[in-house]
């Protein structure tokens, strides 16, 4: 028996109006995740990969189409009840790391639980910076980390809330190729021993080889969405 579907997207489309031609993002796009599963998004700059991403996590509303997160619709929602069950459900990692540069590793990674409310010790964030490889590192501000160790501390603070779904876009894309491995394996590892399912965004046909699930976009249409046995 299957699990319960934590993404269900169907018939996604986005569209916007440039003078009097219709330009089509994405086009009806329809995918299932459910917890656990991997699934890498690629395709040729344009294709429509980010938009997906960002119509998957509610940060952008489809011209049509629907997207249901852990069961529910995010049609139905306001910004505020989307923003909130991102925050419950959803972990982010992106190109460009977005860490606050006044906030240490570890202030950075406890930043989605602040937000959430009330008390949180630092042990969550400090055992995952440990487990990421920074722990000698979790007092050091951004600036004086690496390249592939703000990533690592990205890493951390996007599985502090246990979320059921991680997004990363191109989380290797700033980085060296070494550095990128090591990322990228850090990634599928907090997948297998937290269940998160993970949707990742690529260039990188090796990492792409690692989901189980790889949906190729072209031109805004997926053109192949392909289920490897488990």
């Amino acid at each position: 028996m299957s699990l319960p579907a934590i993404l269900e997207v169907s018939g996604l489309t986005k569209s916007y109006v440039s003078g009097e031609r219709e330009l089509h993002v994405l086009k009806d796009v329809s995918l299932v995740l459910r917890p656990g599963d991997t699934c890498a998004v690629v395709g040729p700059s344009g294709s429509g990969k980010t938009t997906l991403l960002g119509l998957c996590a509610g940060l952008d509303a489809p011209t049509s189409g629907s997207v249901r997160l852990d069961g529910r619709d995010f049609g139905a929602m306001n910004e505020d009840q989307r923003a909130r069950l991102r925050n419950e459900v959803v972990g982010f990692v992106f190109q460009s790391f977005q860490l606050l540069p006044t906030l240490t590793a570890l202030e950075n990674v406890m930043v989605p639980l602040e937000l959430r409310g009330g008390n949180h010790s630092g042990e969550q964030g400090m055992k995952l910076l440990r487990k990421v490889g920074l722990g000698e590192r979790m007092h050091h501000y951004p600036a004086q980390l690496s390249g592939g160790e703000q990533q690592r501390v990205a890493i951390a603070r996007a599985f502090v809330t246990r979320p059921r779904l991680l997004f990363a876009d191109e989380p290797t894309g700033n980085l060296d190729t070494e550095t990128g491995h090591t990322v990228i394996e850090l990634l599928f590892e907090l997948n297998r021993e937290s269940g998160t399912a993970l949707m990742l965004v690529t260039h990188d046909s090796e990492i792409a080889e690692r989901a189980r699930r790889v949906v190729k976009l072209k031109a805004g249409s997926m053109v192949s969405n392909e289920v490897k046995n488990a």
